[in-house]
């Protein structure tokens, strides 16, 4: 959709790319770091500083304790800690519960090192799960649970009662519990973000996945860290090396910084901003007939689509292109089989100018819906 939004010079809210700036701090220590001539690798689970300031954050913010000396890798984005994860701790023919809508690049991990998904639905609006199919799904082959919390593309947050449902079932099964939590400061209307690992019942089974893309919008900078026991940090390390052998040294030292500088009004204003930006958009598709389903957390908005022409996802997405100068993304991206074609995803990580003026072309569609 990016590259047919191109093509057409459209909006582009399709793609999850952070527009906003970046924290000052961020920028002044990472070119610091390159004056310095810090050009080569760093230890295989990252610099020092940077996985110090990760396991203070872990403590202050999600209550988790994490060594960073055992605990914590620092990986080639979060999505290299999902892939590093998933090559160390599991082998070809293993199962995987994944909750669809999923995001993508979950399912292509699991399929590229023959896992086998095995997909639990997550219901709208609210887009809660039923514990009974999930534990249906599981089989001798099953060895793990993946969650994103806040989710892509839904929005949802996992409360605390639906994980400790999570954590019961992987406690009876032997599974581990991998959780996705690289959106973890956007939430909305109030709610908490709760991490897996604070579970004392199942703290040594979760593998806590985060990083700072989309905290500090620098998605293409790849500096993410997983947390988890020791023994599986040290194989992931291990994977993690094989694969990528460090995320880039200069970034570390510059997220680090900002991670020990940055105050606590910083990841305030981001929920915030996101908030106002949430009720912009989903204002807009409601008054465009495009009923949005509104999300708990994360800078996405799925809407229903079914108003609009064209027999699946795909093609409403490029009929709403094609009148609006808007993209989306198909809702079928985000489902195995025949789900997600009446949906549509829009990212609202946008700035306040491009985001106001894709809302005021999404009125275009009323004259064709």
């Amino acid at each position: 959709m990016s590259i047919e939004c191109e093509k057409v010079g459209g909006i582009n809210l399709s793609q999850g790319i952070c527009d906003l700036p970046l924290p000052p701090v961020l920028n002044t220590a990472t070119k610091d770091a390159l004056d310095s001539g810090m050009n080569h690798y760093t230890r295989h689970d990252g610099l020092d500083e940077l996985r110090a300031a990760i396991s203070q954050k872990l403590l202050r913010y999600n209550n988790i304790q994490a060594d960073p000396l055992k605990n914590i890798i620092v990986t080639s984005g979060s999505t290299g800690a999902f892939y590093c994860a998933c090559l160390a701790l599991l082998n070809p023919g293993d199962e995987v519960v994944l909750f669809e809508p999923f995001y993508g690049y979950h399912q292509y991990t699991l399929l590229a090192l023959g896992i086998t998904p095995l997909y639990a639905t997550l219901n709208p609006p609210c887009w809660e799960f039923d514990a009974n199919e999930v534990e249906k799904l599981i089989t001798k082959k099953t060895k793990g649970i993946l969650i994103n919390t806040p989710a892509n593309p839904s929005g949802k947050v996992f409360s605390r009662r639906e994980l400790e449902i999570l954590a019961d079932i992987c406690l009876r099964h032997h599974l581990f519990l991998f959780t996705d939590e690289i959106y973890e400061y956007i939430v909305y209307d109030g709610l908490s973000h709760i991490s897996p690992g604070t579970l004392t019942t199942i703290g040594d089974r979760v593998i806590t996945i985060s990083g700072y893309s989309k905290t500090f919008s620098i998605t293409g900078w790849r500096i993410g860290y997983c947390a988890c026991q020791e023994e599986l940090a040290q194989q992931i390390g291990y994977a993690h090396d094989l694969v990528y052998i460090c995320a880039p040294s200069p970034l570390q030292a510059g997220v680090a910084k900002a991670i020990q500088s940055l105050p606590d009004s910083f990841y305030l204003s981001l929920s915030a901003a996101y908030e106002k930006k949430r009720q912009v958009l989903c204002e807009a598709l409601q008054e465009a007939s495009l009923q949005p389903y509104i999300p708990q957390g994360a800078y996405y908005v799925l809407a229903d689509a079914s108003r609009i022409p064209g027999v699946n996802s795909k093609e409403k997405a490029l009929y709403l292109l094609n009148k609006t100068g808007v993209a989306a993304v198909p809702g079928s991206a985000f489902y195995h089989q025949e789900g997600g074609e009446n949906l549509l995803r829009f990212c609202f990580a946008k700035e306040d100018q491009v985001l106001n003026e894709a809302c005021a072309r999404l009125q275009r569609i009323k004259g064709f819906i």
